[in-house]
């Protein structure tokens, strides 16, 4: 079984869309949770905006709060996505040693994006959110297919 943990800086806007995303469009077997680097939304549900756009094209956002990373998160998750550099650099001094293979940005999955780090709509208006959603759903095909090239490899060498 493969784990994902999506990380953003409060947990209330782009870590809980990609986890929105990703649970549609992967298969049911995946675990995927969303957390922040910091705890000032813990227990509050993703942003009224996040969930607005995410909705508006068929995402749930239905039993997310807000969390805080933890210390065993590291061992815990296969994959751990930062939204953006400033929130790897965060995970990347907290990780210990043996799990750091694990960070790296999301957009790192989508060689061909040009943007590296998917911007903070918290300040902005709602066309922000519409942007991380597009970024999102590129990461999130990337990701399949990166997928499924992987199970194809591993079916072809048994």
């Amino acid at each position: 079984m493969t784990s994902l943990l999506f990380v953003c800086l409060g947990n209330i806007c782009r870590s809980p869309t990609a986890e929105a995303v990703f649970r549609a469009r992967l298969p049911a077997d995946v675990v995927i949770e969303s957390a922040g680097t910091g705890a000032w939304h813990a227990g509050n549900p993703p942003d009224p905006r996040a969930r607005a756009a995410g909705q508006s094209r068929g995402y749930s956002f239905a039993g997310q709060t807000a969390r805080a990373v933890h210390n065993d998160d590291f061992a815990k998750f296969d994959q751990i996505y930062a939204m953006d550099a400033a929130n790897l650099r965060e995970l990347q001094q907290r990780c210990p040693p043996e799990h750091a293979h694990k960070l790296r940005r999301l957009l790192d999955l989508s060689p061909e994006q040009t943007e590296r780090n998917v911007p903070d709509p918290y300040y902005g208006g709602d066309q922000g959110f519409e942007h991380v959603l597009d970024l999102i759903e590129g990461a999130a095909n990337a990701w399949l297919e990166q997928f499924a090239s992987a199970k194809g490899a591993g079916r072809n060498s048994t």
